[in-house]
């Protein structure tokens, strides 16, 4: 099938000559063979079609710091009544009180941008890094615009709740109490940006050093190749979460009975496989024909119907009996997904890390979370 692009035939019909050249027809316009085109998009790899289609999208949040390491005189008092080595202690303050309705308002924002940034892209073998298509960038700005305006009202709310965040601190914190520890204003310390790191080799090394240009090159198809694994992954983890949860909400109760649940658990599925057919790179046919069988399994299904207790029990007994092949499909799928980290903690100011303990002992000083017995443990921002 070949589609004629160029101006038709006086008194003919739009349908395509045979006996044209098949470079141009009397008119020169080409002719784009769409079937080949298609075939040739299919048969390439995986790996390469995530790279010609794909960008590379950072996210930046900045945010207050929440916690505030003790001063060697405060960690000292702490450690005392252990009869504590207060080198030995690691011990920090709440700043902020994290439950206020201004604060929360701001941490849902950043929360909703994040969420939108992974579930709108797949993962990549490179900190704070994903994969949006390239198709999606328009789209992903205007929603990320949006977020930060959002952020940025939110923050402003904040600012004025100021003098009500450090009243609150002083009264928490007591001795440990320091007003140098809070700015005159908190508004800009709340920031949300995003870029589109290169991931491809800069072109200048093709001059440089062809060999070092390959090395390159070699690397980025390595990265890619990791991301579809991680992509296979992420998609066979999460659906045999979605489907354990469904399961469980099918299965019988104290009396019998099925289990409550909300209609999230059916509208996450359906969810899943929408984003699924959109971000998919179509490199496992195992995959694919699981999440196409649940999919299927799932169309037209009323959560009212599968939390009706009578009239309908055939329905909750197909459900779940379907949801146990998909699972136990999914099995060798997550068994065998290669064992590597989605995202790690990113650096620099994608986002805050605090360093905390928790379990504060009794006789510790108001607001601080020292715990000489437990080890520091890293906490990053959602």
């Amino acid at each position: 099938m070949t589609l004629l692009i160029g101006p038709p035939r006086r008194g003919r019909t739009h349908e395509v000559d045979e006996d044209l050249p098949d470079a141009e027809t009397d008119h020169g316009a080409a002719e784009v063979t769409i079937l080949d085109e298609e075939r040739d998009h299919r048969e390439r790899d995986p790996a390469e079609r995530l790279r010609e289609d794909a960008a590379a999208v950072r996210l930046h949040v900045s945010w207050p710091g929440l916690r505030r390491t003790l001063s060697p005189e405060q960690k000292y008092e702490a450690a005392s009544p252990f009869d504590a080595d207060s080198g030995s202690l690691s011990a920090s303050k709440k700043l902020l009180d994290t439950n206020h309705p201004a604060l929360r308002a701001a941490a849902k924002v950043r929360h909703a941008a994040v969420s939108y940034w992974k579930t709108t892209s797949l993962p990549f073998p490179e900190n704070g890094v994903r994969l949006l298509p390239r198709d999606d960038l328009p789209s992903f700005e205007r929603r990320m615009n949006e977020f930060q305006r959002e952020l940025a009202e939110t923050a402003i709310e904040v600012d004025r709740s100021r003098d009500d965040l450090v009243d609150l601190a002083r009264q928490r914190l007591g001795d440990l109490f320091d007003p140098s520890d809070y700015p005159r204003s908190l508004a800009p310390l709340f920031g949300l940006s995003w870029d589109l790191p290169a991931v491809e080799p800069p072109d200048y090394l093709r001059r440089l050093s062809p060999r070092l240009y390959q090395q390159e090159c070699d690397r980025v198809r390595q990265r890619f190749e990791q991301a579809v694994e991680l992509a296979e992954q992420a998609f066979a983890q999460e659906l045999a979460q979605l489907v354990d949860h469904l399961r469980e909400r099918l299965t019988g109760g104290e009396n019998g009975g099925p289990r409550v649940f909300r209609d999230s658990a059916i509208e996450n599925l359906t969810e899943f496989f929408q984003r699924f057919r959109r971000l998919n790179v179509n490199s496992s046919p195992d995959l694919d024909a699981v999440v196409a069988e649940a999919e299927g399994l799932m169309r037209g299904v009323d959560p009212v119907d599968l939390r009706a207790n009578t009239g309908v029990g055939w329905l909750q007994q197909r459900v779940r009996e379907g949801l146990t092949g998909v699972a136990e499909a999914l099995d060798p799928l997550v068994a065998d997904a290669p064992r590597r980290r989605v995202l790690r903690s990113p650096r620099g100011a994608c986002f805050a890390k605090h360093r905390s303990c928790s379990s504060a002992p009794t006789g510790t000083p108001a607001g601080c979370t020292a715990n000489s017995s437990t080890p520091p443990r890293w906490v990053r921002a959602p």
